[in-house]
């Protein structure tokens, strides 16, 4: 499995609550914050919930 690098860079204010827990459960606490990941199906379907917020690239 590959790496997958994720930027917010959407505010999370006046999402749904689903959204800002799906950001904390990706590790992301704050505007413009990257976080490498493995690129596994969970961390896909969570990346999909909230990929309006993200920006996402191959690592």
């Amino acid at each position: 499995m590959g790496k997958v690098k994720i930027t917010q860079v959407k505010s999370a204010i006046r999402r749904p609550a689903d959204q800002k827990r799906t950001l904390i459960a990706l590790g992301i606490k704050k505007l413009n914050k990257t976080r490498e990941m493995e690129d596994s199906p969970s961390v896909m379907g969570m990346i999909r919930k909230v990929e309006h917020l993200l920006k996402v690239e191959k690592a």
